[in-house]
This record gives structure tokens, C-alpha cells and sequence, in this order.
């Protein structure tokens, strides 16, 4: 009877350690590689990669490997090359090319006649290509104060914002930490973000709401989400800290961040931007896999 007795405790440890290994997400896509040809995407969000994260494969076998994937584009991809996204059936998600650089932005009027300039011309790029989403930056402070930031990018936007809403291209600035990666960025918090937004007063300018930067400056990754949803028409992914794969090694839940932003109407892209640190390609375009799958709520 006492072996009896033990061998059921035995099987029910393991009933009980079966259950816990099925309700974790990450365990869940484990156990799918094995059946990874045979998993589809819902289609209830698009996926992307930002290109320059992949930058060890050349862009045409990173477009090979995101149809496998199922994903949809390929972010920040600028004009010489979106005949090969073209080619492989895939969008530029959020294009590129217009910027002057991450730290030379709109907040310092000395800047507005080449970007000016620059997004004209870009802007018509993106339209007839058939795409419509454009980065820009604020740039850095350089000693600034918010205010002055705010007016000058708006007085600088303004005077590209008709082109772009003619042409259905929806210029988006990307929020950026100021704490780790971006010293002095001025765009680094959303409500700042939020507040361009209103001034420039068009649906054609939004702000692409980085994940990863954001938990990182200011947090509330979901709240912010919920309240100011219709500013952001993009965004990036990474793991907190470190910006490597969005696993069990970091502190967001990306499952959950994902519900809330489909639960926002969101139809544009999610872009995976993590730092993949497998030993080889074969190895981080798994990791790829693994946080498509994490996402695809």
C-alpha cells in the first residue's frame, strides 16, 4: 500500500508539473518546434523585423526567412532597396531615408530646410511605392528646453504635413530612451510625443510607440497604450533590459502588451527590433520565430 500511495503522489506531481509547463507561454513555443512548419499566424496582427537587427543576413535572405515566418514586411527599409521587398511579395513597413540622422532632428530650426527638402521628396517616394509609413526624429536637446522642442518641430512638420496627407503618407517619430541608448533625445517620453501630436493637428503624423524604450524612461507600457492609442501608429519591440530577445529573460510580457494594442482597433505593425544572441543564424532566426509566435495574439 505505501508504494501504492507513493506512486500516486508521484503521478499526480507530475499531472500538477505538466499543467505549469502548458500554461507558460514560452514553454508552449518550445513545444512547437518540432511542428513549426505546420503553425500559421491568426492574422489578427501584422508582423514585422526592423531590418538593421538582421543586418547579418543579406536583405534577401532575411526576406526569404520572414516568409517562412509569415510575417508581412520588413521595417526601415529606405528606397534603393524596395525592389527586393517587392520582389519577395513584402511591405516596407516604416520606411526610411528622410532623416538627417537620430541626434539632427526637427527641434532645431537650422535643420528644417534640408529636411524639408528631404521628406518632399520622400514623402512622394513612400506614395508611389505604394507604402505609407515614414520615420523622422526629434533630435537631441543640445541644451533645449521642451517648449522651444515642441514649437520648432511642429513649425517644421507643418510645412510638410499637406504633402503627406495628399500623398497618404503618415509621418511617424519614434520615441527613443534617453536613459541608456539615446542621451539627450528630446522625444523621449509620450507625453511629450502626445502633445507634438495635437499641435501639429493631423491623422498624418503620429508617433511610433518603441516598447522597449518606453518601459525603460517612463513604464506603464499597457496604460499609455489605452490612453493615447490613437497617437501611435507603430511599434517596436525588445527585451527590457539588455534589448535582446522578448523571452522569459526580461521583465515585459509582451502576450499581454500585444492584447492591448489589438484591443485598440490597431491595424498597422507590431516590428520585432530585438538584438538576436543566438550562436548562429539558424539559431537567432529561431528567436525571430519565437517572438512572432509570443505576439500573435
Amino acid at each position: 500500500m505505501e508504494n501504492q500511495s507513493s506512486r500516486r503522489q508521484l503521478l499526480k506531481q507530475l499531472a500538477v508539473g505538466s499543467l505549469a509547463v502548458a500554461a507558460s507561454p514560452m514553454a508552449a513555443l518550445a513545444a512547437t518546434d518540432n511542428t513549426e512548419d505546420m503553425y500559421k499566424l491568426k492574422g489578427n496582427i501584422n508582423h514585422s523585423v526592423c531590418r538593421w537587427t538582421y543586418n547579418f543576413l543579406p536583405l534577401e535572405e532575411l526576406c526569404g526567412a520572414a516568409n517562412k515566418i509569415g510575417l508581412k514586411a520588413i521595417d526601415l527599409v529606405g528606397p534603393k532597396e524596395w525592389n527586393v521587398l517587392k520582389a519577395h511579395g513584402l511591405d516596407s513597413s516604416m520606411c526610411n531615408g528622410a532623416e538627417i540622422s537620430l541626434t539632427e532632428g526637427w527641434n532645431h530650426t537650422e535643420n528644417h530646410s534640408t529636411l524639408i527638402k528631404n521628406y518632399t521628396d520622400h514623402i512622394n517616394y513612400v506614395a508611389d511605392a505604394g507604402y505609407k509609413n515614414l520615420i523622422c526624429f526629434s533630435g537631441s536637446r543640445k541644451g533645449m528646453d521642451d517648449e522651444t522642442g515642441l514649437k520648432n518641430c511642429a513649425a517644421g512638420l507643418k510645412q510638410i504635413i499637406a504633402l503627406a496627407e495628399k500623398r497618404g503618407v503618415i509621418i511617424q517619430m519614434e520615441l527613443l530612451n534617453s536613459k541608456v541608448d539615446h542621451k539627450d533625445y528630446m522625444c523621449d517620453k509620450s507625453a511629450w510625443g502626445v502633445e507634438l501630436c495635437k499641435r501639429v493637428g493631423s491623422e498624418n503624423f503620429k508617433l511610433l510607440y518603441d516598447i522597449y524604450h518606453m518601459q525603460i524612461d517612463e513604464g506603464d507600457v499597457i496604460r499609455t497604450i489605452k490612453n493615447n492609442y490613437q497617437y501611435f501608429g507603430h511599434y517596436h519591440t525588445a527585451g527590457v533590459p539588455g534589448r535582446h530577445e522578448i523571452d522569459e529573460t526580461q521583465e515585459l510580457y509582451y502576450p499581454a502588451i500585444a492584447k492591448a494594442i489589438l484591443a485598440t482597433g490597431f491595424k498597422d505593425y507590431i516590428a520585432q527590433e530585438f538584438i538576436p544572441t543566438g550562436k548562429d543564424n539558424a539559431e537567432k532566426i529561431k528567436a525571430l520565430k519565437a517572438a512572432v509566435k509570443l505576439c500573435d495574439v
